[in-house]
């Protein structure tokens, strides 16, 4: 089969090359997926779990990618709840070869079936950035309606998933970004838009939740704007800087078929709208996967036409 593979750290997705790779085989409790769309997401070049297994040990040459959609083919021993010929979406486990290629194997549970009426491109497009703004505003969040929430990243794919999640739950949602990210923060529903390199976060005022994707300076200056019992959630690893009367989470975020099956109902029914920016076929994901212009949006590789 085709797949993307990468062999050294260092390159990142410098380092990406289209080749042959053997087509997987089916564990117990697995499914093989026939690829028709994947996901990819820039920082997984930076991911141990992108080089190494479990165990620690090079898994070189390894394939990235790890949000997919597609048809089953094929059922490993045990596997139940899913039948070959379903359409699905899902959540690839970090450890094992990804979703850049036309075949993978995958545990069923980190499916979920992907509706006639939803577009393949769609479908991969929804694993990691909606389960992230899922599970950040309503598992480790703890959102409540009324409350206030600062999003950081508002125009990029969890930003603008965690926006439009908050506002259904009733927030109200202050987002923030460059200037130039001012229209489409707006357009996704965030109610106050913050442009971080002219104006101040400090006057932005009390907050119950911070959805942080930045880190750093201003994960701090966030952490001094939380409520009292207020949450500051992070994404991009331990919490440096916590609120002085609230709660600091980071988590990783995991494969869930109830909440896919949420998120995917909403985006049938108009309630969520994707963020896609490049999409591209797997002949010429390399290059779209090495943009020389930032990136806008979630970048998506056709698999199959």
């Amino acid at each position: 089969m085709k797949a993307i593979v990468v062999t050294d750290q260092a390159a990142g997705t410098a380092g990406m090359t289209l080749t042959e790779r053997p087509e997987p085989r089916a564990s117990i409790n697995d499914v093989i997926v026939q690829i028709h769309a994947s996901g990819f997401v820039p920082t997984e070049m930076e991911w141990p779990s992108t080089w190494t297994d479990r165990a620690g040990r090079d898994k070189t040459p390894s394939i990235p990618g790890h949000e997919l959609a597609g048809v089953v083919t094929a059922l490993g021993y045990g596997t139940t709840g899913l039948s070959v010929g379903q359409r699905v979406f899902g959540l690839a486990d970090w450890h094992r070869d990804g979703t850049l290629a036309e075949y993978v194997a995958i545990e069923a549970r980190n499916l979920a079936p992907l509706p006639g009426d939803v577009d393949f491109t769609v479908g991969a497009s929804l694993p990691i950035s909606g389960l992230t703004a899922w599970q950040g505003l309503f598992q480790h969040g703890r959102l409540q309606s009324g409350q206030t929430v600062l999003v950081h990243g508002a125009a990029g794919a969890v930003g603008t998933m965690v926006t439009q999640l908050a506002r259904e739950a009733g927030a109200y949602v202050i987002g923030t970004g460059r200037a130039a990210d001012r229209e489409k923060a707006l357009d996704f529903g965030v109610h106050e838009f913050v442009d971080l390199e002219n104006d101040a976060l400090k006057d932005v005022g009390a907050v119950d939740l911070v959805f942080d994707v930045i880190g750093g300076d201003v994960q701090k200056r966030s952490a001094a704007l939380i409520k009292a019992g207020g949450t500051l959630v992070s994404i991009v690893g331990p919490v440096e800087s916590r609120p002085a009367d609230g709660l600091a989470v980071d988590f990783v975020v995991e494969a869930d078929r109830a909440e896919l099956g949420e998120i995917v109902q909403r985006v049938r029914d108009g309630r969520l709208r994707t963020n896609i920016g490049d999409i591209a076929s797997l002949d010429d994901a390399v290059g779209a996967l090495n943009p020389t212009t930032r990136r806008r949006g979630k970048t998506v590789i056709r698999v199959r036409p």
